[in-house]
């Protein structure tokens, strides 16, 4: 059946259902949505459940679109009309491409009305569909200006997911039945995440990142026929932020692929900024970038954003549904259901098994589940991370001693996640006495990162949620964080008073961390505290094994005299006594399990502890190995 059969046929379906007096002019395909298109989306509006008796029915994801939107103008004045003042209505996005209307509120409930009231009222009055978000406390330059581009490119946009929508609802052609997986980066190695799942009908990547620290051999290999040419693509899905899942994003799309990129949306939003940051660090160190700031728009406008637990078509056989992973912000297992009921599979990306003072532990229950790519960050035998409580009164110990000899502290730390986890604990610190009233300044993306977690709170875990909005204390606006958005501040935090410096990048592979290094290092008052994971090859892997002297250019030379600490705890991976708890507590038990995403001992000897202890059938695969699954 040719795509503009079923579409009719869907549409006779939809008019079976429908009460009469309400016409569907046209239904499309845009992406993995069916778009209905109606003169009457007011009447739409009256009957509460009818999208999702339409979903149900038609197990589509259903969007209603109104064939003429309210002028936003005249729309903005009548949603202020129908929603109480008390709302504090402090913005509205008009988006033409979805006839969706973004309502940010100080008060979403007043938004909404009860049982939703409100909103059918607005859609009664203005035809375009509302959405409630609630006003970020700290603005994100980088959410407005992805919203900005979005809305520039809004006829463009709408003709590649008309396109996609036709390509995933394709007829399927062939007899046979199979999966495979080939691992193209991040086995037994971290870093260049990048796995390619095959079926007779579809080809999706899963995550394309780089590997940090090395330069020779970071790339995957994105250039093996199995995936080449990248056009043949029907998906990118990306599990999380973190550079090495998603900096070479980007490239696929300078190399040939035109499609789309599923991920949750703080994951767009966090990996477009962390991308344009890698473009500045490569060009400093190398000249030679990999791609430019046009592709990380190409990404952003093929980019086709999930919430959790929304089960999605992706393909003609495969449907994606992303679930709460723990690591970082909008960070997610991407679970595939492979046919009708053929296959289950997912892949982990980095996660965490433990609640933290950000987020709530990682999702372990699955519909369906016969195989499982982990990670295997700290899949070692000797990897058991300390109590977070207990890190924490580690931290508070090392920076009150360095505070009373005088000295400055300097955390480096990932701009997303880490970072944030830190400062929630010195917030709490300084509040509970637990170590002096101090400065903490914050230099990198550090801050532009912490505003975009506080525009999306509900990938936030409940406690922090009610703190922030019921209880009205916000930690992220505490009066001790102080910015650092320029060069002749840093220069003052360097040359001031003892205090503590949050700045990026995690692993000393660039960013201004090298600065604060090579003023602050030659002074033993001073102490540099790793609270993450150091990769191989990286300079914080080489301090931390005891060097004392690192290059800095042909003739140039940094001075390690001030004190080094690890605090381990504040890790966003699960340590060896999570994984392996984690695969206890899998519902249902997978008949297969991949270990990747760690150094090659700890890939193998977790790998070797879980088939002893579960008897699951394991593998600690290489790159570029293929494995059928059926």
């Amino acid at each position: 059946m040719v795509i503009e059969d079923k579409l009719q046929e869907l549409k006779e379906q939809i008019n079976k259902i429908v009460p009469s007096g309400i016409t569907i002019s046209d239904v499309e395909f845009e992406g993995p949505e069916l778009v209905i298109y109606t003169d009457d989306p007011k009447q739409f509006a009256d009957q509460a459940d009818l999208i999702k008796v339409l979903a149900r029915d038609l197990r589509k994801r259903i969007v209603v679109r109104p064939n003429i939107l309210e002028d936003p103008e005249r729309a903005a004045q009548e949603i202020r009309t129908v929603v109480p003042e008390n709302a504090g209505i402090s913005d509205l996005f008009f988006d033409p491409e979805t006839g969706e209307v973004l309502i940010e509120a100080e008060k979403p409930g007043v938004v909404i009305g009860k049982n939703g009231v409100t909103l059918r009222e607005i859609t009664k009055q203005i035809g375009w569909t509302p959405k409630v978000v609630r006003t970020p406390p700290i603005e994100s330059s980088t959410v407005k200006q992805i919203r900005t581009f979005l809305r520039s490119v809004k006829d463009e946009r709408k003709a590649f997911l008309r396109k996609i929508g036709h390509r995933i609802h394709r007829e399927t052609t062939s007899k046979d039945q199979w999966l495979r997986v080939t691992t193209l980066g991040c086995c037994r190695e971290v870093g260049r995440a990048a796995f390619l799942i095959s079926t007779p009908e579809s080809k999706v990547l899963v995550d394309c990142g780089e590997k940090p620290g090395n330069t020779a051999n970071g790339t995957p290999y994105i250039y093996v026929p199995e995936i080449y040419p990248l056009d043949s693509l029907d998906a990118v899905v990306l599990t999380h932020a973190h550079l090495d899942h998603c900096a070479l994003v980007p490239l696929l799309f300078k190399y040939g692929y035109e499609g789309p990129v599923y991920s949750t949306p703080p994951t767009r939003d966090l990996s477009a900024m962390l991308q344009l940051d890698y473009l500045d660090v490569v060009r400093k160190e190398t000249d030679k970038i990999p791609y430019t700031s046009n592709e990380v728009k190409t990404y952003i406008k093929h980019s086709i954003t999930l919430n959790y637990g929304s089960v999605t078509d992706i393909a003609p056989d495969i449907k994606l549904t992303f679930h709460n992973a723990g690591h970082i912000l909008g960070s997610a297992i991407a679970h595939f259901h492979i046919g009708e009921g053929l296959y289950n599979i997912a892949f982990t990306g980095d996660f965490n098994y433990q609640k933290t003072r950000l987020f709530s532990p990682a999702v372990s229950s699955f519909p369906r589940l016969e195989a499982l790519f982990m990670e295997s960050t700290y899949g070692g035998s000797n990897d058991i991370q300390p109590q977070r409580r207990d890190a924490e009164e580690r931290l508070y110990e090392a920076v009150s001693t360095t505070l009373k000899r005088g000295g400055k502290v300097i955390i480096p730390a990932f701009a997303v996640g880490r970072s944030q986890e830190v400062m929630l604990a010195l917030e709490e610190g300084i509040r509970k006495k637990k170590i002096p009233p101090v400065k903490i300044y914050l230099d990198g993306m550090i801050r532009e990162a912490t505003a975009i977690h506080t525009t999306y709170p509900e990938y936030l875990n409940n406690d922090l949620r009610n703190q922030i909005f019921r209880e009205g204390l916000n930690p992220f606006l505490a009066d001790a964080f102080v910015q650092v958005d320029s060069p002749d501040l840093r220069e003052q935090v360097i040359s001031g008073e003892p205090c503590v410096i949050i700045t990026t990048s995690g692993m000393l592979s660039g960013g201004p961390v090298m600065e604060y290094l090579k003023a602050l290092g030659p002074d033993e008052r001073n102490m540099l505290i790793f609270v993450g994971y150091q990769a191989d090859g990286t300079l914080g892997r080489r301090i931390q094994k005891g060097w004392r002297e690192i290059p800095l250019g042909w003739r140039e030379t940094i001075v390690i005299n001030l004190e080094i600490a690890t605090t381990d705890g504040f890790s966003g991976h699960s340590d060896r006594k999570q994984l392996m708890n984690y695969v206890a507590h899998l519902q249902p038990r997978p008949e297969k399990i991949f270990t990747i995403h760690g150094d090659e001992n700890k890939t193998i000897d977790l790998a070797s502890s879980i088939y002893k202890r579960y008897r699951i059938e394991t593998h600690s695969p290489m790159n570029l190995e293929t494995y059928r699954m059926i």
